[in-house]
């Protein structure tokens, strides 16, 4: 069941360019198994070297959707050492599905109000 009591201040951020941007950027079947891998691994995030080992695609492949996810705020990169972090941008996943979900049942609420008035 969908909590209908979302918080408005993570879902004002957004707006419907924005949203539809976001989700455009996890539209592709790659980005969106990057975006569930660095998911399951939390802050800590992975390596780039990493991540390309795990889905079992070039390098210059990666860095293409590496580059959309950024764009999009959805995740972030840090370098460690000598090995680049990729980690995910949590907010902007909580603000996407506050977004997405901050109407919730509104017609069901309205309906139901008509019928009692």
């Amino acid at each position: 069941m969908v909590d209908c009591a979302v918080s408005l201040s993570y879902a004002a951020i957004m707006n419907l360019d924005k949203a539809a941007s976001t989700l455009g950027a996890m539209g592709n079947r790659t980005r969106l198994q990057v975006v569930r891998l660095l998911v399951r691994t939390g802050d800590q995030g992975l390596p780039v070297g990493r991540i390309q080992k795990e889905l079992k695609i070039p390098s210059s492949t990666l860095t293409h959707h590496l580059s959309h996810l950024r764009g999009a705020g959805l995740i972030r990169q840090d370098r460690q050492g000598t090995s680049l972090y990729c980690k995910m941008e949590y907010r902007q996943l909580d603000t996407l599905w506050k977004f997405l979900t901050k109407q919730c049942c509104i017609d069901m609420v309205q309906d139901r109000a008509k019928k009692v008035a």
